[in-house]
């Protein structure tokens, strides 16, 4: 499993998908992907989405998002 923390980056003013593409890319293929990040990240649930992962998103609370993606067999 790989951890990407967004919201350090974020909080910045950076911006985390190159990151978090990088941490996609390394996966191997039953290994799943977490994302942290300040808010739920439906953008990257689109990519990943139709480059074939599942997610399910978790609300942490006070704002902060837990997403894992993993492949589809």
């Amino acid at each position: 499993m790989a951890t990407v923390d967004a919201r350090p980056i974020i909080a910045a003013g950076g911006e985390p998908f190159d990151t978090i593409m990088a941490a996609v890319a390394a996966l191997g293929d039953s290994e799943e992907l977490v994302v942290l990040a300040p808010f739920e990240p439906v953008p990257l649930e689109g990519v990943l989405g139709s480059q074939g992962f599942s997610y399910d998103a978790a609300n942490l609370g006070g704002g902060d998002w837990r997403v894992t993606f993993r492949r589809q067999p």
